[in-house]
């Protein structure tokens, strides 16, 4: 599923703590909202859920999406 367009996600961006730390939630709050994986105009190393880059919230752009989650009960 990687590779489409960046991933918006729920966490807001901010540094990661130095010790390490499984699925790290980042701040409470904050200016920008992180963007995971690539697009397709990226190379192929940069198609990965690992790769975390920021926006604000606003910002429109057509390489930009989410994906929407439901849990089967």
């Amino acid at each position: 599923m990687q590779g489409n367009v960046s991933e918006w996600c729920a966490d807001w961006y901010g540094d990661y703590p130095v010790a390490p730390i499984i699925n790290p939630l980042g701040p409470d709050n904050g200016v920008d909202r992180v963007l995971r994986g690539g697009s397709w105009t990226e190379f192929g190393s940069e198609a990965r859920s690992a790769i975390r880059d920021s926006n604000e919230p606003s910002f429109k752009y057509d390489l930009l999406g989410l994906r929407f989650a439901s849990k089967v009960f």
